[in-house]
């Protein structure tokens, strides 16, 4: 929502203004439009494979959406991995063989949708118990596999904000290119009078200023939007790290959510009570 407003409130400030000096239909330029965002659209396709554009897309309609993680999906998560905690000390880790086999049809992951959407984090966790379940890994050792796997997921979330922010440093060079493009076109009527001359002129510069506009204005922000998103949802992934680690070392089930609870931005982090209560009522 706040990304739509704030699109609004830069497209809206900069054509109002320029419609207190000039005309708004000057700035109609479709050739360079085209110029700019084919070219745009087109260095973009050649620099990243299909992975990274279908991963950069979801992340762009991801800001207007805001961050997956929320104080409710943190307050499930704990929930989640206290009950799984005290299953696991109640009927031994090997009872949970089959939850971590197959999540979708588990009992306890089941009852936290918010968890089970996030495929990340499911591997992740699932990965881990695993790793738990075969025995004789200690506990340095599996928080250094967990590691491993948080740097691996953090390289691939960090391919499309950079895809994007690469794509906002070109636009201010695409509009170069488009601006020369009129004066070519500008030079070759230098002999229609100083009218159609001046027509010329403006429309390459509308290639400039839209350059500009589009790399500062909108594509630059949205490239932070999506790094800002990143960062968040990399808090997950930490807090289920923390509280499975504190579990391996032989932490009561309260104690290790404690853990993850304290790794969670202040943000989105609920109170001790809230957990405590979360708990009970799970």
């Amino acid at each position: 929502m706040f990304v739509l407003i704030g699109i609004l409130v830069v497209f809206g400030s900069v054509i109002g203004g320029y419609m207190l000096h000039g005309d708004i239909a000057v700035l109609w330029q479709p050739g360079e439009f085209l110029i700019i965002g084919g070219a745009a659209i087109g260095s973009f396709l050649i620099a990243n494979p299909l992975s990274v554009v279908k991963q950069t897309i979801a992340g762009v309609l991801g800001t207007l959406k805001g961050a997956k993680v929320s104080k409710k999906s943190y307050i499930e998560l704990l929930q989640m991995l206290y009950e799984i905690f005290q299953y696991a000390k109640r009927e031994g880790l090997i009872a949970l063989e089959s939850h971590v086999e197959d999540p979708k049809s588990s009992s306890i992951f089941s009852k936290y949708p918010s968890f089970l959407a996030n495929h990340h984090a499911v591997e992740f966790l699932t990965d881990t118990l695993k790793t738990l379940l075969s025995g004789g890994v200690p506990a340095h050792d599996l928080e250094e596999l967990m590691d491993l796997d948080i740097e691996a997921l953090h390289e691939e979330e960090s391919v499309p904000p950079a895809a994007i922010q690469v794509v906002s440093d070109a636009f201010p060079g695409l509009g170069i290119v488009a601006a020369v493009l009129g004066i070519i076109t500008t030079m070759g009527a230098i002999n229609q009078g100083a009218a159609v001359v001046g027509e010329k002129v403006a429309a390459a510069l509308v290639g400039t200023f839209l350059g500009i506009l589009l790399s500062y204005g909108l594509v630059g922000p949205i490239a932070s939007n999506v790094a800002y998103n990143v960062g968040k949802e990399s808090r997950y992934i930490l807090a289920i790290k923390a509280s499975v680690l504190s579990f391996a070392k032989g932490a009561p089930a309260s104690v290790a959510i404690e853990y993850g609870r304290r790794t969670i931005d202040p943000s989105n982090r609920p109170t001790f009570k809230e957990t405590e209560e979360a708990v009970k009522k799970g």
